[in-house]
């Protein structure tokens, strides 16, 4: 699994890392990014459930 956080939409409010700071950390711009490609199988559902939780869709998983 592949984890995508689009930098224009985001919003930087912080959710996806306070769920799943494996994957996700906030970037010196104030943005999501991710850390790791793939993502370890074991955070997958908290990947999921940040791509749910985002109020602005900007994290995209494939």
């Amino acid at each position: 699994m592949k984890a995508n956080v689009d930098k224009d939409t985001c919003i930087g409010c912080g959710l996806c890392p306070s769920i799943c700071s494996t994957v996700f950390e906030m970037d010196d711009d104030g943005k999501a990014t991710t850390i790791v490609d793939p993502v370890p199988t074991d955070h997958e559902d908290d990947v999921r459930e940040a791509e749910s939780s985002c109020p602005v869709n900007a994290i995209s998983v494939s």
